[in-house]
Protein backbone atom coordinates (compact mmCIF):
# COMPACT_ATOMS: atom_id res chain seq x y z
CA UNK A 1 0.00 0.00 0.00
CA UNK A 2 1.26 3.45 -0.81
CA UNK A 3 0.00 6.71 0.23
CA UNK A 4 0.38 10.32 -1.45
CA UNK A 5 -0.21 13.52 1.02
CA UNK A 6 -1.84 16.46 -0.37
CA UNK A 7 -1.01 19.58 1.18
CA UNK A 8 -4.02 22.60 0.04
CA UNK A 9 -3.26 26.07 0.32
CA UNK A 10 -1.20 29.20 -1.94
CA UNK A 11 0.42 30.63 1.65
CA UNK A 12 2.13 27.10 1.32
CA UNK A 13 3.75 27.89 -1.49
CA UNK A 14 5.34 31.30 0.13
CA UNK A 15 8.53 31.60 1.73
CA UNK A 16 6.11 32.24 5.32
CA UNK A 17 4.59 28.89 5.28
CA UNK A 18 5.56 25.69 6.01
CA UNK A 19 3.61 22.22 6.18
CA UNK A 20 4.61 20.35 9.15
CA UNK A 21 1.68 18.20 9.20
CA UNK A 22 3.11 16.02 6.52
CA UNK A 23 5.67 14.57 9.01
CA UNK A 24 2.92 13.35 11.39
CA UNK A 25 1.14 11.83 8.71
CA UNK A 26 3.81 9.81 7.38
CA UNK A 27 4.65 8.60 10.75
CA UNK A 28 1.06 7.88 11.42
CA UNK A 29 1.03 5.71 7.87
CA UNK A 30 4.62 3.91 8.50
CA UNK A 31 3.07 2.39 11.25
CA UNK A 32 0.60 0.88 9.86
CA UNK A 33 3.00 -0.72 7.04
CA UNK A 34 2.27 2.37 4.21
CA UNK A 35 4.41 4.08 2.17
CA UNK A 36 4.34 8.01 1.46
CA UNK A 37 5.10 7.55 -2.10
CA UNK A 38 3.99 11.10 -3.11
CA UNK A 39 3.83 14.87 -1.14
CA UNK A 40 2.15 17.69 -3.04
CA UNK A 41 1.50 21.22 -2.15
CA UNK A 42 -1.07 22.94 -3.91
CA UNK A 43 -2.36 26.33 -3.85
CA UNK A 44 -6.16 27.38 -3.45
CA UNK A 45 -6.81 27.55 -7.42
CA UNK A 46 -9.73 25.22 -8.69
CA UNK A 47 -8.31 23.41 -11.57
CA UNK A 48 -5.12 22.94 -10.18
CA UNK A 49 -6.63 21.23 -6.78
CA UNK A 50 -8.89 19.13 -9.16
CA UNK A 51 -5.31 17.78 -11.61
CA UNK A 52 -3.79 17.17 -8.41
CA UNK A 53 -6.66 15.09 -7.04
CA UNK A 54 -6.90 13.15 -10.01
CA UNK A 55 -3.16 12.79 -10.57
CA UNK A 56 -2.87 11.09 -6.72
CA UNK A 57 -5.84 9.13 -7.18
CA UNK A 58 -4.24 7.26 -10.17
CA UNK A 59 -1.21 6.23 -8.59
CA UNK A 60 -2.13 6.14 -4.57
CA UNK A 61 -4.15 3.54 -2.98
CA UNK A 62 -4.62 6.59 0.38
CA UNK A 63 -4.95 10.19 -0.69
CA UNK A 64 -4.74 12.40 2.29
CA UNK A 65 -6.48 16.07 1.83
CA UNK A 66 -5.21 18.89 4.15
CA UNK A 67 -6.72 22.03 4.65
CA UNK A 68 -8.91 23.82 2.56
CA UNK A 69 -12.62 23.07 4.28
CA UNK A 70 -13.22 26.08 5.78
CA UNK A 71 -15.92 28.56 5.17
CA UNK A 72 -14.19 31.11 2.50
CA UNK A 73 -14.40 31.23 -1.10
CA UNK A 74 -10.72 29.76 -1.13
CA UNK A 75 -11.48 26.91 1.04
CA UNK A 76 -12.43 24.21 -2.09
CA UNK A 77 -10.80 20.86 -1.04
CA UNK A 78 -14.45 19.47 -0.95
CA UNK A 79 -15.53 20.81 -3.99
CA UNK A 80 -12.79 19.78 -6.03
CA UNK A 81 -12.71 16.20 -4.34
CA UNK A 82 -16.37 15.57 -5.56
CA UNK A 83 -15.77 16.99 -8.87
CA UNK A 84 -12.91 14.41 -9.38
CA UNK A 85 -14.91 11.61 -7.80
CA UNK A 86 -18.23 12.25 -9.94
CA UNK A 87 -19.82 12.79 -6.92
CA UNK A 88 -22.91 15.51 -5.06
CA UNK A 89 -22.46 17.66 -2.43
CA UNK A 90 -25.27 17.41 0.38
CA UNK A 91 -25.56 20.21 2.85
CA UNK A 92 -26.38 18.47 6.61
CA UNK A 93 -28.46 20.08 8.62
CA UNK A 94 -27.07 18.33 11.81
CA UNK A 95 -23.78 20.03 10.80
CA UNK A 96 -25.08 23.05 10.13
CA UNK A 97 -27.00 22.91 13.56
CA UNK A 98 -24.24 22.07 15.16
CA UNK A 99 -22.07 25.00 14.17
CA UNK A 100 -24.70 27.30 15.45
CA UNK A 101 -24.70 26.10 18.62
CA UNK A 102 -20.92 26.47 18.50
CA UNK A 103 -20.96 30.06 17.42
CA UNK A 104 -23.96 30.52 19.83
CA UNK A 105 -21.89 28.95 23.13
CA UNK A 106 -19.46 32.09 22.08
CA UNK A 107 -21.98 35.01 21.99
CA UNK A 108 -21.56 35.00 17.63
CA UNK A 109 -23.96 35.14 15.24
CA UNK A 110 -23.02 32.61 12.11
CA UNK A 111 -22.27 34.13 9.18
CA UNK A 112 -24.31 32.21 6.37
CA UNK A 113 -20.94 31.39 4.43
CA UNK A 114 -19.91 28.95 7.30
CA UNK A 115 -22.34 26.31 6.21
CA UNK A 116 -20.62 25.32 3.39
CA UNK A 117 -18.69 23.28 6.28
CA UNK A 118 -21.67 21.20 6.12
CA UNK A 119 -21.08 20.42 2.58
CA UNK A 120 -20.80 16.47 2.73
CA UNK A 121 -19.77 14.38 -0.33
CA UNK A 122 -21.93 11.71 -1.20
CA UNK A 123 -20.72 8.19 0.43
CA UNK A 124 -18.25 10.10 3.11
CA UNK A 125 -18.41 9.42 6.32
CA UNK A 126 -18.08 12.97 8.62
CA UNK A 127 -15.10 13.17 10.74
CA UNK A 128 -16.61 15.04 13.92
CA UNK A 129 -14.10 18.04 14.63
CA UNK A 130 -13.98 17.84 18.31
CA UNK A 131 -11.27 21.14 18.41
CA UNK A 132 -12.57 23.13 15.46
CA UNK A 133 -15.63 24.33 13.24
CA UNK A 134 -14.83 22.20 9.98
CA UNK A 135 -15.46 18.57 10.10
CA UNK A 136 -13.03 16.12 8.08
CA UNK A 137 -14.59 13.74 5.66
CA UNK A 138 -13.20 9.65 5.26
CA UNK A 139 -14.33 8.02 2.13
CA UNK A 140 -13.71 4.01 1.41
CA UNK A 141 -14.02 2.97 -2.68
CA UNK A 142 -14.08 -0.39 -3.40
CA UNK A 143 -16.16 -1.05 -6.23
CA UNK A 144 -15.96 -1.61 -10.36
CA UNK A 145 -13.78 1.76 -10.23
CA UNK A 146 -11.14 0.68 -8.27
CA UNK A 147 -10.30 0.48 -4.31
CA UNK A 148 -8.89 3.72 -2.39
CA UNK A 149 -9.20 5.35 0.53
CA UNK A 150 -9.33 9.41 0.44
CA UNK A 151 -8.85 11.50 3.68
CA UNK A 152 -10.14 15.50 4.07
CA UNK A 153 -8.66 16.67 7.27
CA UNK A 154 -8.54 20.35 8.45
CA UNK A 155 -5.42 22.41 7.90
CA UNK A 156 -4.92 23.57 11.53
CA UNK A 157 -2.08 20.80 13.25
CA UNK A 158 -3.80 20.18 16.53
CA UNK A 159 -7.40 19.48 14.69
CA UNK A 160 -5.92 17.67 12.07
CA UNK A 161 -3.80 15.36 14.55
CA UNK A 162 -6.60 14.58 16.59
CA UNK A 163 -9.12 13.69 14.27
CA UNK A 164 -6.53 11.53 12.58
CA UNK A 165 -5.48 9.42 15.62
CA UNK A 166 -8.91 9.13 17.01
CA UNK A 167 -11.10 8.77 13.91
CA UNK A 168 -9.03 8.04 10.82
CA UNK A 169 -6.39 5.64 12.31
CA UNK A 170 -8.82 3.34 13.60
CA UNK A 171 -10.87 3.40 10.36
CA UNK A 172 -7.40 2.21 8.36
CA UNK A 173 -6.36 -0.49 10.83
CA UNK A 174 -9.45 -2.12 10.11
CA UNK A 175 -9.33 -1.75 5.96
CA UNK A 176 -5.32 -1.78 5.44
CA UNK A 177 -3.68 -5.59 5.39
CA UNK A 178 -1.39 -6.09 7.83
CA UNK A 179 2.05 -4.79 6.69
CA UNK A 180 4.82 -3.63 9.29
CA UNK A 181 7.99 -1.18 8.14
CA UNK A 182 11.59 -1.55 10.20
CA UNK A 183 14.51 1.59 9.94
CA UNK A 184 17.74 1.83 10.55
CA UNK A 185 19.59 4.39 10.17
CA UNK A 186 23.67 4.11 9.69
CA UNK A 187 26.03 7.08 10.00
CA UNK A 188 29.82 7.26 8.78
CA UNK A 189 31.88 9.70 9.75
CA UNK A 190 34.94 11.43 7.83
CA UNK A 191 34.24 9.97 4.26
CA UNK A 192 32.60 11.48 1.34
CA UNK A 193 29.15 10.32 0.20
CA UNK A 194 30.58 9.11 -3.34
CA UNK A 195 33.13 7.04 -2.14
CA UNK A 196 30.23 5.71 0.98
CA UNK A 197 28.45 5.01 -2.23
CA UNK A 198 31.02 2.81 -4.12
CA UNK A 199 31.55 1.06 -0.98
CA UNK A 200 28.42 0.47 0.09
CA UNK A 201 26.51 -0.39 -3.52
CA UNK A 202 27.88 -4.12 -4.00
CA UNK A 203 26.14 -4.33 -0.53
CA UNK A 204 23.37 -2.93 -0.62
CA UNK A 205 22.22 -4.09 -4.27
CA UNK A 206 22.36 -7.69 -2.92
CA UNK A 207 19.27 -6.80 -0.33
CA UNK A 208 16.38 -5.76 -3.08
CA UNK A 209 13.57 -6.14 -0.32
CA UNK A 210 15.53 -3.24 1.99
CA UNK A 211 15.49 0.38 0.52
CA UNK A 212 18.59 2.38 1.18
CA UNK A 213 18.91 6.14 0.75
CA UNK A 214 22.46 7.48 1.04
CA UNK A 215 22.10 10.86 1.85
CA UNK A 216 25.12 13.70 2.81
CA UNK A 217 24.15 15.21 5.98
CA UNK A 218 26.36 17.79 7.85
CA UNK A 219 29.77 18.24 6.85
CA UNK A 220 31.77 15.02 8.08
CA UNK A 221 28.96 12.91 8.20
CA UNK A 222 27.10 10.49 5.54
CA UNK A 223 23.53 8.47 6.38
CA UNK A 224 22.43 5.21 5.04
CA UNK A 225 18.81 5.29 5.32
CA UNK A 226 17.24 1.24 5.59
CA UNK A 227 13.71 0.57 4.81
CA UNK A 228 11.90 -2.87 5.10
CA UNK A 229 8.47 -3.85 4.43
CA UNK A 230 6.54 -7.07 5.80
CA UNK A 231 3.74 -8.86 6.97
CA UNK A 232 5.48 -8.81 10.16
CA UNK A 233 7.60 -5.99 12.12
CA UNK A 234 10.23 -8.85 13.07
CA UNK A 235 10.33 -9.74 9.44
CA UNK A 236 10.91 -6.39 8.40
CA UNK A 237 13.39 -5.94 10.99
CA UNK A 238 14.83 -9.01 9.96
CA UNK A 239 15.79 -7.61 6.63
CA UNK A 240 16.91 -4.01 7.57
CA UNK A 241 19.31 -5.82 10.51
CA UNK A 242 20.67 -7.58 7.88
CA UNK A 243 21.43 -5.58 5.34
CA UNK A 244 22.78 -2.92 8.23
CA UNK A 245 25.14 -5.56 9.62
CA UNK A 246 26.83 -6.29 6.26
CA UNK A 247 27.30 -1.99 6.04
CA UNK A 248 29.10 -1.99 9.78
CA UNK A 249 31.14 -4.72 8.46
CA UNK A 250 32.64 -2.98 5.46
CA UNK A 251 32.91 0.06 6.96
CA UNK A 252 34.15 -1.09 10.37
CA UNK A 253 34.79 1.75 12.73
CA UNK A 254 34.24 4.19 10.39
CA UNK A 255 30.39 3.96 11.38
CA UNK A 256 29.78 6.35 14.77
CA UNK A 257 26.05 5.19 15.15
CA UNK A 258 23.88 2.83 14.17
CA UNK A 259 20.45 4.14 15.28
CA UNK A 260 21.00 7.53 14.06
CA UNK A 261 22.34 9.08 16.90
CA UNK A 262 24.34 12.31 16.78
CA UNK A 263 28.66 12.01 17.09
CA UNK A 264 28.01 14.58 20.57
CA UNK A 265 25.59 11.89 22.00
CA UNK A 266 27.84 9.16 20.61
CA UNK A 267 30.68 10.50 22.34
CA UNK A 268 28.80 11.63 25.38
CA UNK A 269 27.69 8.42 25.98
CA UNK A 270 31.51 6.73 25.48
CA UNK A 271 32.70 9.61 27.65
CA UNK A 272 30.41 8.58 30.12
CA UNK A 273 30.47 4.84 29.85
CA UNK A 274 34.63 5.22 30.35
CA UNK A 275 33.73 7.53 33.45
CA UNK A 276 35.78 10.42 31.32
CA UNK A 277 36.35 14.21 31.50
CA UNK A 278 36.48 16.74 28.61
CA UNK A 279 37.98 20.31 28.01
CA UNK A 280 38.27 22.20 25.15
CA UNK A 281 39.95 24.64 23.41
CA UNK A 282 39.04 26.32 20.74
CA UNK A 283 40.29 28.96 18.26
CA UNK A 284 38.96 28.86 14.78
CA UNK A 285 35.46 27.10 15.38
CA UNK A 286 34.82 29.70 18.24
CA UNK A 287 32.97 27.67 20.71
CA UNK A 288 30.73 25.61 17.71
CA UNK A 289 32.58 22.38 19.63
CA UNK A 290 31.08 22.93 23.00
CA UNK A 291 27.65 23.94 21.77
CA UNK A 292 27.73 20.41 20.23
CA UNK A 293 28.77 18.98 22.99
CA UNK A 294 26.39 20.42 25.34
CA UNK A 295 23.50 20.23 23.30
CA UNK A 296 23.46 16.60 24.54
CA UNK A 297 21.07 16.26 28.52
CA UNK A 298 23.68 15.53 30.84
CA UNK A 299 26.65 16.86 29.22
CA UNK A 300 27.68 18.22 32.47
CA UNK A 301 29.10 14.77 33.84
CA UNK A 302 31.46 14.75 31.28
CA UNK A 303 32.26 17.77 29.77
CA UNK A 304 33.92 20.30 32.17
CA UNK A 305 34.03 23.23 29.87
CA UNK A 306 37.21 25.32 28.11
CA UNK A 307 37.91 28.60 26.30
CA UNK A 308 37.66 30.03 22.81
CA UNK A 309 40.99 31.64 22.55
CA UNK A 310 40.54 33.60 19.05
CA UNK A 311 43.73 35.96 20.34
CA UNK A 312 47.28 34.86 20.78
CA UNK A 313 47.80 36.40 23.68
CA UNK A 314 44.69 34.30 25.01
CA UNK A 315 46.16 30.94 23.54
CA UNK A 316 48.84 31.48 26.26
CA UNK A 317 46.84 32.98 29.10
CA UNK A 318 44.04 30.24 29.17
CA UNK A 319 45.03 27.58 27.48
CA UNK A 320 49.06 27.64 28.69
CA UNK A 321 50.79 27.84 25.28
CA UNK A 322 54.12 29.36 25.33
CA UNK A 323 54.15 32.61 23.09
CA UNK A 324 57.53 31.32 21.45
CA UNK A 325 55.25 28.30 20.13
CA UNK A 326 53.41 30.81 18.42
CA UNK A 327 55.97 32.66 17.24
CA UNK A 328 58.19 30.42 15.64
CA UNK A 329 55.57 27.89 14.37
CA UNK A 330 52.44 30.22 13.48
CA UNK A 331 49.37 30.49 15.56
CA UNK A 332 47.31 27.39 13.09
CA UNK A 333 50.47 25.18 13.09
CA UNK A 334 49.77 21.19 14.82
CA UNK A 335 52.64 22.27 17.67
CA UNK A 336 50.36 24.82 18.65
CA UNK A 337 46.78 22.45 18.32
CA UNK A 338 48.73 20.16 20.97
CA UNK A 339 49.40 22.80 23.09
CA UNK A 340 46.28 24.18 23.32
CA UNK A 341 44.98 20.04 24.02
CA UNK A 342 47.52 19.66 26.26
CA UNK A 343 47.07 23.27 28.50
CA UNK A 344 43.39 23.36 27.94
CA UNK A 345 43.02 19.27 30.41
CA UNK A 346 45.64 20.71 33.04
CA UNK A 347 43.72 23.67 33.62
CA UNK A 348 40.95 21.86 33.53
CA UNK A 349 41.87 18.85 35.14
CA UNK A 350 40.06 16.47 32.72
CA UNK A 351 40.42 12.93 31.15
CA UNK A 352 41.41 14.08 27.74
CA UNK A 353 41.47 17.94 26.21
CA UNK A 354 40.82 19.11 23.05
CA UNK A 355 42.32 21.96 20.51
CA UNK A 356 41.55 23.11 17.35
CA UNK A 357 43.44 26.39 15.58
CA UNK A 358 42.64 26.74 11.57
CA UNK A 359 41.76 29.22 8.78
CA UNK A 360 37.80 29.20 8.60
CA UNK A 361 38.37 31.99 5.93
CA UNK A 362 37.11 33.56 3.53
CA UNK A 363 40.26 35.68 4.37
CA UNK A 364 43.57 35.17 5.81
CA UNK A 365 45.05 31.97 3.93
CA UNK A 366 48.06 31.87 2.01
CA UNK A 367 49.72 29.36 -0.09
CA UNK A 368 51.37 27.72 2.55
CA UNK A 369 48.08 27.81 5.14
CA UNK A 370 45.42 28.26 2.48
CA UNK A 371 41.44 28.45 3.76
CA UNK A 372 40.47 25.43 5.21
CA UNK A 373 43.37 24.12 6.57
CA UNK A 374 42.99 23.22 10.52
CA UNK A 375 44.76 21.30 12.87
CA UNK A 376 43.24 19.32 16.06
CA UNK A 377 45.18 17.95 18.53
CA UNK A 378 43.92 15.46 21.48
CA UNK A 379 45.75 14.86 24.56
CA UNK A 380 45.06 12.24 27.19
CA UNK A 381 48.08 13.15 29.51
CA UNK A 382 50.32 10.08 28.03
CA UNK A 383 50.00 11.48 24.70
CA UNK A 384 49.02 14.47 21.91
CA UNK A 385 47.37 13.10 18.64
CA UNK A 386 47.29 15.63 15.76
CA UNK A 387 45.32 15.53 12.70
CA UNK A 388 45.96 17.65 10.15
CA UNK A 389 42.75 18.17 7.49
CA UNK A 390 41.79 20.92 4.59
CA UNK A 391 38.42 21.43 4.81
CA UNK A 392 36.10 22.11 1.57
CA UNK A 393 33.33 25.02 1.88
CA UNK A 394 32.33 28.40 3.28
CA UNK A 395 33.61 29.68 6.65
CA UNK A 396 30.84 27.87 8.45
CA UNK A 397 30.76 24.21 6.70
CA UNK A 398 34.55 24.40 7.55
CA UNK A 399 33.47 24.92 10.76
CA UNK A 400 31.22 22.35 10.98
CA UNK A 401 33.58 19.83 9.46
CA UNK A 402 36.63 20.73 12.68
CA UNK A 403 33.95 20.16 15.30
CA UNK A 404 33.45 16.63 13.57
CA UNK A 405 36.74 15.54 13.20
CA UNK A 406 37.92 16.69 16.48
CA UNK A 407 34.45 14.82 18.08
CA UNK A 408 35.12 11.55 15.78
CA UNK A 409 39.18 11.57 17.14
CA UNK A 410 37.81 11.58 21.38
CA UNK A 411 35.21 8.84 19.46
CA UNK A 412 38.29 6.75 18.40
CA UNK A 413 40.49 6.87 21.37
CA UNK A 414 37.54 5.98 23.28
CA UNK A 415 36.85 2.83 21.26
CA UNK A 416 40.48 1.93 21.55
Amino acid sequence: MNAEIIAIGSELLTPHRMDTNSLFLTAKLNELGVEVSFKTVVGDRRADLVSTARIALARADVVIFMGGLGPTEDDLTRECVAETLGRKLQRHARIVEDLRARFASRGWKMSENNERQADVITGADVLENKRGSAPGQFIHINDENGNAIIILLPGPPHELKAMFEEQCLPRLQTLLPRQSIAARELKVAMIGESMADKRAAPIYKAHPLVETTILAGSPGEVQFHLRARAESLEEAQKRVDTLATALEDEFDDAVFASNGESMEQIVGYYLGMRSATLAAAESCTGGMLAERITSVPGSSRYFLGGAVVYDNSLKSELAGVPAILIAEHGAVSSQVAAALAEGIRTRCKTTFGIGITGIAGPGGGSEEKPVGLVFHALANGKNTEVVERKFPGDRDRIRQWATQQALDMVRRKLMG
